[in-house]
């Protein structure tokens, strides 16, 4: 087995604890938040967390960067697909105040015990590139991004020795 092959098994098999960064400089905001906070977050972050409160920090919720449209557009601009008016209403004119009134309410999530394999297939299988990580008793405790495992899994070729070549085998590396 060559060196890639062995940093892949080892990725896949590792825990998505093992890789998320400590909570505290997680972007989260509780559900009672006004709209500004979210937005002073999301001027360098993708996304904000959004919890019932930062005592519990029971996931309530997402906000994504480009959901941001929508709260700064008034509404009639707003696209709403059939059954779905929500949109209409997370604008600040249509009266949007707070976190909870913006979020996405459908958060994709990840046990802390699940393997990167098991994120992977997720992210892949509704096409999301970051996961929320919740305890048995759905706190917050983590995330998970694409960027993040493209991360851990570089650092592991490069803790390995192994190189990628022009045909995707790999070969030792070799100091000179």
């Amino acid at each position: 087995m060559g060196d890639i092959e062995r940093a892949l098994q080892t990725f896949h098999s590792m825990r998505v604890s093992a890789i998320m960064p400590p909570i505290f400089s997680m972007p989260i905001v509780a559900e009672d938040s006004p709209i500004v906070d979210v937005l002073k977050l999301l001027k360098t972050r993708h996304h904000v967390w959004v919890v019932n409160n930062k005592d519990e920090m029971r996931l309530e919720g997402l906000i994504r960067y480009m959901d941001v449209m929508n709260v700064l557009l008034p509404p009639e601009h707003t696209k709403a697909r059939l059954g779905n008016i929500s949109s209409l209403f997370k604008s600040i004119l249509g009266g949007a105040e707070k976190a909870s009134d913006v979020m996405e309410r459908n958060v994709l999530v990840i046990e802390e015990d699940a393997t990167v394999l098991d994120a992977l297939k997720k992210m892949k299988r509704y096409k999301v590139q970051i996961l929320a990580i919740v305890d048995e008793n759905g706190r917050l405790v983590g995330e998970v991004s694409l960027r993040m495992l493209i991360d851990e899994f570089l650092r592991l070729m490069k803790l390995g020795g192994a190189q990628w070549t022009q045909h995707g085998s790999s070969s030792r590396s070799e100091s000179h």
